[in-house]
């Protein structure tokens, strides 16, 4: 054979060589082997979220039990195609920013509630007078709901009042969507 005969050969072998490395598996782990990091290689990375803590006036609640996932995906994909019209949870400050909204929303709405007197108009011109003046009301059937946003990051408030309650809660708005009213469309 020629010299170069014998180096065609030479970097002919060397992708075979490579692939034979990679098909054996050379170089990774095992489930419950542990990476580097110490974490076994078979965990799922989960995306942060961002640490709550206790908002003025909030007492602890129990650690909810975490319930088991199935790692199979839904056939339908109504989530996935619907997940534009989930709202953002708050987190931290803005968290206690709509917890505190909520509070004084609730607080002015009771003493309509006690009367009787809860209309669109009187809902509106109640919370716009706390200093919220970006409120929508409408009749829901039972009552009076209402959505206002309070600020433009957003922190969102939403509830009803009836003649047995005032329920409201808060959120971040929704994805690929500015302000407070839920998208009809998305992506």
């Amino acid at each position: 054979m020629t010299m170069n005969g014998a180096r065609r050969v030479r970097r002919s072998m060397l992708p075979v060589a490579v692939l034979a490395v990679l098909a054996a598996g050379c170089g990774t782990q095992r489930a419950g082997d542990a990476t580097a990091g110490g974490a076994p290689s078979g965990a799922v990375a989960t995306p942060s979220v961002p640490a709550d803590h206790l908002c003025p006036g909030e007492s602890p609640s129990p650690v909810p039990s975490s319930t088991p996932t199935s790692s199979t995906p839904p056939t339908d994909h109504y989530a996935e195609n619907h997940g534009f019209m989930v709202p953002f949870q708050l987190h931290g400050d803005r968290r206690c920013q709509g917890l505190a909204v909520i509070g004084r929303v609730k607080n002015a709405l009771q003493p309509l509630r006690k009367k009787g007197d809860f209309t669109p108009e009187s809902v509106s011109r109640t919370i716009a007078g706390l200093g919220y003046p970006n409120v929508r009301t409408y009749e829901d059937g039972s009552g009076v709901g209402f959505l206002i946003e309070a600020d433009d990051y957003p922190v969102c408030v939403e509830g009803a009042v009836s003649a047995t309650a005032t329920e409201a809660e808060a959120f971040g708005g929704y994805p690929d969507h500015d302000g407070c009213e839920q998208p009809s469309g998305g992506h």
